[in-house]
């Protein structure tokens, strides 16, 4: 548990350099990251103060963290968790009271008309986001494990996936496998997108049937231990078109440079460049329409940012994902994505084991 007890000790940190002293937790994959506690928001929270912290959900949880929460971290069993957030604010002294982005305005004015008139509540929204980018030595083993499963499943796909069969149908077994070598469940829709819906950035699987010359981008995330993957392969079937096969080594390409500048210190946002500017200089930048890149692990969404316009710094135990693509309309697309960790001295590519040449399926 004391890397759960670093977490909080970390924020407590934060929040006494900010001039506060509590935080109500309502967010269910913070209250997951600060204490391990599983349910979801609305599930419960979490109170933490300078020097304590408690856990208050209902008797659904009782017996199984009653023992397993960070020797810092009370339990209360209640269904009544905002009244007994404002009796234990009281009870840790705290005045300078701050609460997350995932509270509702209902809510807020519940509390704000339970708290004493010499408690100030203020909104304190991402915080704990800002903690979670930096990944811990935990956090890392757990998205490995989830990455080494995505690249374990994808490689046995390519053995499996032919002309004639539905998007639906490789999706299914994309998920199969995924379970297989261990993931508990997807982080998203798994995404198979073939042909001309190749072309759709976020295309969801279909019964739209496979056929020969069809690019098929293949999106996918699962979790293992909590944490997961997001990883995209685009493979042909069969023969295609010469300029589907060209914007795919350009999106190769543009995967490969923007990967190989990532390090801690430089700014997402020229990741993001590197990316764009070779896809620009090659004559399709209009066609590239999204994002470089965002952090993920406990959701499959959360900072950093790797945008045009972002203003984050990679920091060493980032997990990236680096994904250029080029979608030509009607005619099929290209995407290429990585899981990347951000180490001290550079970087490490988590699912290098899944080919990016082209790869080609003559079945």
């Amino acid at each position: 548990m004391a890397y759960l007890e670093n977490r909080i000790h970390k924020l407590q940190q934060l929040l006494q350099k900010m001039g506060l002293d509590g935080l109500i937790v309502t967010e269910g994959y913070n209250l997951r990251y600060l204490t391990g506690f599983k349910g979801g928001t609305g599930d419960g929270l979490l109170v933490v103060g300078l020097h304590e912290a408690r856990l208050i959900t209902d008797a659904r949880y009782q017996t199984e963290y009653q023992d397993q929460l960070p020797e810092d971290v009370s339990l209360v069993i209640t269904r009544e968790y905002y009244a007994e957030a404002v009796k234990t604010v009281a009870e840790f002294g705290i005045k300078q009271l701050a609460f997350e982005a995932s509270l509702s305005y209902e809510i807020y004015n519940y509390i704000e008309e339970l708290l004493p008139a010499d408690i100030s509540l203020d909104a304190l929204p991402g915080a704990i986001e800002s903690l979670r980018e930096a990944k811990d030595e935990q956090e890392i083993t757990a998205i490995k494990k989830a990455t080494q499963a995505s690249v374990k499943a994808f490689n046995e796909l390519l053995n499996f996936i032919k002309v004639g069969q539905t998007e639906r149908q490789v999706a299914d077994e994309l998920d199969r496998l995924q379970k297989k070598f261990g993931g508990s469940k997807p982080s998203f829709d798994t995404i198979v997108a073939s042909g001309y819906r190749s072309a759709l950035p976020h295309g969801e699987a279909t019964d739209k049937v496979i056929e020969a010359g069809d690019l098929v981008t293949i999106d996918f995330g699962y979790y293992v231990d909590g944490y997961t993957s997001d990883v995209t392969r685009t493979i042909a079937m069969g023969q295609i078109d010469p300029e589907l096969e060209k914007i795919y080594n350009i999106v190769k390409e543009a995967n490969a440079e923007a990967i190989d500048v990532v390090k801690p210190g430089i700014a997402t946002a020229e990741v993001d460049r590197v990316a764009r500017l070779y896809i620009e200089e090659r004559g399709y930048g209009q066609y590239y329409n999204h994002g470089t890149g965002h952090g993920a692990g406990l959701n499959i969404h959360e900072g950093p940012v790797l945008t045009v316009n972002a203003g984050d710094e990679v920091l060493a135990g980032n997990l990236l994902t680096i994904e250029p693509g080029i979608y030509l309309p009607e005619r099929g697309g290209v995407r290429i994505e990585d899981d990347i960790l951000v180490t001290p001295q550079g970087h490490e590519n988590l699912t290098e084991g899944i080919s990016k040449e082209l790869i080609i399926i003559d079945r």
